[in-house]
Formats: C-alpha cells, structure tokens, sequence
C-alpha cells in the first residue's frame, strides 16, 4: 500500500477539491438511504389503509413527494459530484506529467544511456493513467460505494441487529477473498509490465530505425520478436484470469447463501408479526443497495490493485536523486555569460560505473580565440571529453574550470549558457526548420535565422521548399539528406551565437563542396571565441591553432597540426593513413 499513500501524498494540491468531492459523497450516501426509509413508511400507510382503512392519503403524498426531491437531490449531487471527480483527475493528470517531465529534466545522464527512450515514455504514461484512474474513482465510485456500505448496515441494524450483523458478516469474508485475488493479480500485473515495456520500447527503435529494418530484412524477426513476447503476456494474463474467476465464483456462491439466509430470516419475522410490512420491504431495499458496494469490493481492490502495481515505476523514478537543478525561462534568462571563458582540466579521470577509466590524469588549457581540435583513434575518449566539458558526466578524478571557477560549484544551465554545438548524430524535432534552427531562442527574427542558414550553406535548399521556414521535416529531419539535417544544426550553433563552440563531427555528413562552402563559414564562426573540433577527417583541422591527440583516454600529443605532421607519433600516423588513401583514389581515376 506504500504506492497508495504517495499517490494521496502527491495529490496534495488537489487536496481542497477532494475534501469538497468527499463532502458531497457524504450528503449523496445519506440521501440514498432516505429513500427506502421513506418508503417504509409509505408501505406502512398502505398497510393501514389497507387494513383498518386508518391511511392518511395526504400524508402519503407528502411521501411520494419527498422521495421525489430526495431522488432529485441524488442525482443533482451524483452529477456535480462525478463532474468535480473528472475534473481533478484531469488537473492531476496536468500536474503529475509536470512534475515527472521536470524530474526527467534534472536526472543524470547515465540514466538515459541505460534506458530506452520508449520505455521511459510508457512507464509515464501506465503511471499517470493509474493515479488519475485511481483518484477518479475514489471519488466517483470507492468513497460513495463505502459509505453506502457503512450507512446502510447503519440502517439495517437499527431495524433490526440480526440481520444487520449478518449482513456485516459478509462484508470481512468478501474483502478478503478479493483482496487475496487482487494482490495475486497485481504480481503477475508487475510481470507483465516488465514485458509491456520492453515491447513498447522496441517498437519506437524499429519505428525510428525502420529503413534499416527493411534494408536488412528482418521485419519477420521483428515481428517474431513482438508476438513471442505477447504469447508470455498473454500466458501470464491466462494465469491472472484463471485464477480471479475461481476465486470470483467462491466468492459469489457465498454471498448468494447468506443473503438467502437472511431473507428467509426477515420473511419468517414479517410472517410472525414481528416486523411490519413497510420494515420487511425497507429491509429487502437495504440488502439490494449493499449488493452494490459488495460487488464493488472487487473493483476497488482492483483499483488498487491496479494503482500500487502501475505507480510502482513512475514513483521509482521520481525517487532517483537528481543531479541537476530545473530552471525555468525565466530562470535561464538571468544566467549571465562570462567574458572571453576559458577552460582548464586538471588531472582529471573518468570512468563509468561499468567499465575501465576512460580518460587518466587529464590536463590541459583551452584559451578563447582558440581553436582545438580533438584528435584519436575511436573509443580514445574524445567524445567523454565533451561529455565532461558540457557536464552531462562529472569527473571521478580531478576538476574542470570555467574561468578559473570549479565546475563542481557551476550550475548545469550556467555552464551550457556558454556553449553552442554541432552533434555528431543528427539532433533534430519533427517540427519546422526555423523552429529547429531557433531552437532555444524562440526570439530570433527570420532574417537573424536566414543569414544563419546563409553562413552554413543551408539556405540554398531551405529557399526551394514551397514552405520556406515553415517546412516541417519529420521526426529527426527524416525529410531531409544527411549532410542537410548537418547544416541546419551548423546553422543552430551559429544563431546561438555563444563564446565556446563545439563541433562533434559536424562536417561528416557533407560532400566535398558542401564541406568546403560550410568550412568558410565556420572560420568565420571560429573568430573571437573558443572552438573545440573532434574529426576524424583532417580537412576539417588544417587551420586548427592546436591539435590535441587523445590514444586510450591520455594526452599523447599537444601541438600545432603542422608540427604534428612532421613529428613521429599518432597524428602524423593517421594523416599518413588519409593521405595516402586520397593518393590511391587520384591515381585510380587518373587524376594525377
């Protein structure tokens, strides 16, 4: 029940429209048993006309009467009451999204890189469902099926306790029985989700993936995949439904029995004289109004049930420590940006928490108005480097400086605030072209973002479409070649217009004019700040001030590009590899 009660505990700005839903839950639980009280004294008055011709016909008006407003009233305070029910399901619904999304915001990196993205989304979307299904049905059907249970056993033993105990009696039996077909169902419920999640999660990785899925053919091992993995849920739902109908038929035999017992019991009295006419029919209405909340036990159980299994993942979540701190619009607005930063690693290392060190013993200064180049064989620790610089990890060893200012004392958004860049991987919304080259600066002007696309050779391919700007390009550019979707996030970077610019590859989806164009753009970029290049084509480098060569997560070489051609060692080694692979290209084409 742990699940239950952080769900009332996060649902406390609902608190106030719950306190009134249960008010007026109350008020409607009361006037439900008015009825068939009423109505015993209209079989009475019908008994004693019928009788001793002793009725009072007014007096039987004024009775129909007030059952009529009594009748009316319930209606008028079921409806308000659902309505303020779907009301403050649909405000939790808001406010649970919010507070989950700005969790996810603040989460640490190596969270993201050990889930799937489809994954994450399900568990958030099972989680809110069953919060706000659970709260919506305490307040539109659990409450009132309870308090109609509790009154009218009330009732019930005021007229005669017998009967009421009995009818009491059914209620720990039914509980129980429900309860134990519940908990078992919420188990295999748990089990399910596990498989649910995973299938989900996959399904959004072919979707994303589906030109490689169909280039390699395997739509029928995709498909294998999904319906071997059904086949266990379904085998674990069979399981779930087997055993909820055997228990359900235990449970409603019983109740069959003993409401049988009790009605021969109120029958036998009326025979005898000991109960009246108008008692034995109130009675008989009492027992058929706890027929409802009995039969509703196995719904609330569920419901619960239900929540606690559903909300186990999304509150698991919310519980992750967070390493970074939400800002708002407004907050972001008030980051101040240093004059001419610089960054400096000293003797820093990382590992991750699987796994050998990545970089050892780091230390190096990167000046403004410079440009770096970051240069190794893959895995050397080039793109950790980056990682580090824009703190999505923070070092397990030594420390970074933005300015002289520890990193480990810098707000996340501070630090980025300094920092444009250009992905490796295309990074890129299923939204319109200005919305992606504007993205984080909504206040940019479409003559700010056209000479953007100008500068990194986008324009040319942006005018042509009918929308211009507003051409939407599918989810992560899918609408558009390699090296386009490249020069739109070029384009980004040189609308952010900030100090230290970071280019992860970001010319290695162009074609050698493209290249060439988006290269004179980006020296122009690359003036009065600081720039720092990983590439593995060097034509990208060749006016690069330094050159740092990372080999197994160490410094190896530190120098310019032209020192380094001439130096024996990894550069040179690798340039020999370029060059003399164009050599054999040109000579194959009789073009030298």
């Amino acid at each position: 029940m742990k699940n239950i009660i952080k769900i009332f505990e996060i649902s406390k700005p609902q608190h106030k429209l719950i306190l009134v839903a249960c008010v007026l839950i109350i008020i409607q639980a009361v006037l439900q048993q008015a009825t068939p009280v009423t109505l015993k004294y209209v079989v009475d008055e019908l008994s004693n006309q019928i009788g001793n011709k002793t009725g009072d016909y007014s007096k039987l008006s004024f009775l129909f009467g007030l059952i009529l407003i009594i009748n009316l009233s319930v209606v008028i305070f079921n409806s308000v009451n659902q309505r303020l029910g779907d009301y403050i399901s649909s405000r939790l619904g808001r406010f649970l999204t919010e507070i989950f999304y700005k969790k996810i915001f603040t989460l640490p990196q190596n969270f993201f890189d050990g889930e799937i993205s489809g994954k994450i989304v399900a568990q958030l979307i099972r989680g809110i469902n069953s919060i706000r299904d659970f709260v919506n049905g305490a307040t539109n059907f659990i409450m009132p099926a309870l308090l109609q249970a509790i009154f009218g056993i009330a009732v019930l033993s005021y007229f005669d306790l017998t009967v009421g105990l009995l009818a009491f009696s059914v209620f720990p039996v039914y509980i129980y029985i429900t309860s134990y077909s519940t908990k078992r169902w919420g188990k295999m419920q748990e089990e399910k989700n596990v498989f649910e999640d995973g299938i989900r999660g996959r399904i959004q990785e072919v979707i994303g993936n589906i030109r490689l899925v169909k280039t390699y053919n395997t739509q029928g091992s995709e498909w294998n995949f999904l319906s071997s993995t059904y086949e266990k849920i379904n085998k674990i739902y069979d399981k779930q439904s087997n055993g909820y109908h055997i228990l359900n038929f235990i449970r409603e035999f019983g109740l069959e029995v003993v409401l049988v017992i009790i009605l021969y019991l109120i029958f036998k009295r009326t025979f005898f004289g000991d109960l009246t006419l108008g008692e034995m029919v109130l009675i008989i209405q009492l027992l058929n109004q706890l027929r409802w909340p009995l039969f509703a036990m196995s719904y609330i159980l569920e419901q619960v049930q239900r929540a606690e299994a559903d909300s186990k993942t999304y509150f698991e979540i919310l519980s992750l420590k967070s390493t970074e701190k939400f800002n708002t619009v407004k907050d972001f607005n008030k980051l101040k940006i240093l004059n001419k930063p610089t960054i400096s690693f000293e003797n820093v290392s990382f590992k991750y928490e699987e796994g050998g060190d990545v970089l050892t013993n780091i230390s190096l200064d990167l000046k403004h108005n410079e440009t770096v180049a970051l240069v190794g064989h893959s895995g050397a620790g080039k793109t950790t480097l980056i990682n580090l610089i824009l703190k999505l990890y923070d070092p397990t060893g030594g420390k970074i400086l933005l300015s002289g200012k520890n990193y480990s004392k810098l707000n996340h958004s501070f630090i980025r605030n300094h920092i444009a860049l250009v992905f490796q991987d295309t990074e890129l919304f299923s939204a319109s072209i200005k919305e992606n080259v504007s993205y984080g600066h909504d206040n940019k002007s479409d003559d700010q973002i056209i000479s953007a696309l100008k500068q990194a050779n986008a324009w040319d391919f942006v005018s042509k479409y009918k929308n211009g700007l507003d051409e939407q390009i599918g989810e992560r550019g899918v609408k558009l070649s390699g090296g386009q979707k490249q020069r739109l996030q070029i384009a980004r970077a040189i609308l952010q217009n900030k100090p230290i610019l970071i280019l992860d590859e970001a010319t290695s989806s162009l074609d050698s004019r493209s290249e060439h164009l988006v290269q004179d753009a980006l020296e122009k970029l690359f003036k009065n700040r600081l720039t720092i290049v990983i590439a593995h084509r060097f034509s990208t480098i060749q006016n690069a001030d330094r050159v740092i060569v990372l080999d197994q997560g160490k410094i190896v070489d530190d120098d310019k590009p032209q020192t380094l051609a001439k130096k024996k060692g990894l550069y040179s080694e690798l340039l020999k590899y370029q060059i003399e692979g164009n050599k054999k290209l040109l000579s194959k084409y009789e073009l030298r």
